[in-house]
């Protein structure tokens, strides 16, 4: 996300990808899609967005509330469902991939494994020592 956020905000004029013709990030990134969301680059919702959801991995410690854990599996889910969403429009209107995205994306997606385990245990009934 912070390589796209230089480009969308004019640090960088260009942003590098391999060489294949299914790749045109800087076309996919400075869209009318890109900036539709409050007239700002998604770029940047994007970097705010997993801020926080690294601030629901993070917080609480080893013993947290299950409230946290729950919290955070419902974020990674939303943020894996809005990486598809986006991954597929890319496609459809473009006929294109931005290749940063797909590494956001990717990241986003290994992500949903991780949290699994956790949030299971946290919809489980526990029991209090009698």
């Amino acid at each position: 996300m912070s390589v796209i956020a230089l480009y969308q905000t004019g640090v960088i004029k260009h942003l590098p990808e391999p060489p294949l013709p299914f790749f045109d990030a800087d076309r996919i990134d400075a869209s009318d899609e890109a900036y539709k969301r409050f007239a700002t680059p998604d770029s940047l919702l994007g970097l705010g967005s997993y801020a926080m959801t690294a601030g629901l991995a993070a917080m609480g410690g080893r013993d947290r509330a299950r409230w946290i854990s729950l919290a955070t599996a419902a974020k990674v889910a939303f943020d894996a469902g809005n990486a598809l969403r986006l991954t597929v429009v890319q496609w459809k209107h473009y006929r294109a991939w931005c290749f940063w995205c797909l590494i956001a994306a990717g990241a986003t997606f290994a992500m949903v494994p991780l949290v699994i385990p956790e949030a299971i245990e946290a919809i489980r009934p526990h029991t209090s020592p009698q």
